[in-house]
């Protein structure tokens, strides 16, 4: 079990997984990460499944944000043994991204997603690293504000036809910090996929500023699977 596909969600693209990926290649780990381009789910999944379909072997799938939407769908390839959410969206059969925002909880944070400009939604740059990155180094954060990738409505809209997580095992890293998915909602989403799951006090970004504690959680399911399997 040493391949890892990792998918990254909106506003941003795969370089944000760099720390990630340094630590598990360091751990003999083979990573692929996906250039997710975030127009519409099925596109979003269709990419995935071409990287999966080159493992040499089966491999965990890890979804960030939008990503878990992804990941819940494209999961369902034979190549894929576990999937693993960052803070991530684990939508149910029939379930968007759009579905499971509609109806924040009183008091949750309100993301600052501007007005969509021809399909696409951006963040406000002067808000995106206290609500996206939060305790990511300042500089970072505002490079990420400033090289935002055009989220698609297609891909907020886009349903699941089958979620992964019904016949596959999955963990889950709650971040405790988050101000774009409340942490109530990712515990909810997690326990109803019937997750392993771990807590880290982080911003939503926690894959760019904690890579070691989501590194750990990505090993955790690669070592229960092979243990599983073997």
């Amino acid at each position: 079990m040493n391949n890892i596909v990792l998918v990254h969600g909106g506003f941003v693209d795969g370089a944000g997984w760099e720390g990630v990926y340094k630590i598990l290649k360091g751990r003999v780990y083979k990573v692929s990460i996906v250039q997710n381009p975030t127009i519409s789910l099925e596109g979003g999944v269709s990419v995935t499944k071409r990287v999966l379909a080159t493992q040499d072997g089966p491999a965990i799938l890890v979804g960030h944000s939008y990503g878990g939407a992804v990941i819940t769908e494209a999961g369902n390839h034979p190549n894929v043994s576990a999937l693993v959410y960052i803070a991530a969206f684990a939508p149910d059969k029939g379930e968007s991204v759009g579905t499971l925002i509609k109806d924040p909880p009183p008091g949750a944070p309100v993301p600052p997603i501007l007005p969509p400009q021809d399909g696409f939604l951006f963040l406000d740059k002067a808000k995106f690293p206290a609500s996206f990155a939060a305790d990511v180094e300042a500089e970072k954060a505002e490079f990420m504000a400033d090289s935002q990738v055009p989220w698609g409505m297609g891909a907020i809209s886009g349903a699941i036809s089958e979620p992964a997580w019904r016949t596959k095992p999955s963990w889950y890293l709650v971040t405790t910090e988050d101000k774009m998915i409340p942490p109530d909602a990712q515990r909810a989403m997690s326990k109803r996929a019937g997750s392993t799951v771990v807590e880290v006090k982080g911003s939503h970004a926690i894959y760019v500023s904690q890579p070691s504690a989501v590194a750990a959680l990505i090993e955790q399911a690669a070592k229960k699977v092979k243990a599983a399997t073997a």
